[in-house]
């Protein structure tokens, strides 16, 4: 099953739109993310409809934030992409009356539902501008990888 990695592309774009400090096009957007334009008007859509961004067509339109990286919550980013709940649990329905399924479910979803509130206080309490303070901290070392 493929992850859903909206969340992360669009905080590395707002980050770096705050950054730079000016407005960015669509085209330039997805050619950073290696997408299509649509998919990014689509996305940053969402981020409108929240107040985190504007656009302005046109010569020399585009994409920027309404606020600045001290302003919006990676919530508040979370929230723009994906209504209601971040983690949900993996549970079975095959045998509603199965006492071992009942018992299964009810505790992936107490851990999922502990697991959620502490995502959302994580998410809440972080702002662009501590992604954007982590990352010139760390502007000389190399990459991190995963193997």
């Amino acid at each position: 099953m493929r992850t859903d990695g909206r969340l992360a592309r669009m905080l590395h774009v707002l980050v770096h739109m705050g950054l730079l400090g000016g407005k960015e096009t669509s085209e330039r957007i997805a050619q950073m993310l290696n997408t299509n334009p649509v998919v990014v008007r689509r996305t940053l859509g969402a981020l409108r409809e929240y107040g985190i961004v504007e656009s302005e067509g046109g010569r020399g339109g585009g994409w920027k934030l309404t606020r600045s990286l001290d302003k919006v919550s990676v919530l508040d980013v979370q929230r723009a992409l994906q209504e209601g709940a971040i983690l949900t649990a993996p549970i079975s329905r095959d045998h509603p009356a199965c006492p071992v399924e009942r018992a299964s479910n009810s505790v992936l979803e107490t851990a999922h539902a502990a697991a959620e509130r502490q995502l959302l206080e994580m998410y809440a309490s972080t702002t662009l501008a501590d992604i954007a303070a982590i990352a010139v901290a760390n502007q000389d070392q190399p990459p991190v990888t995963s193997r």
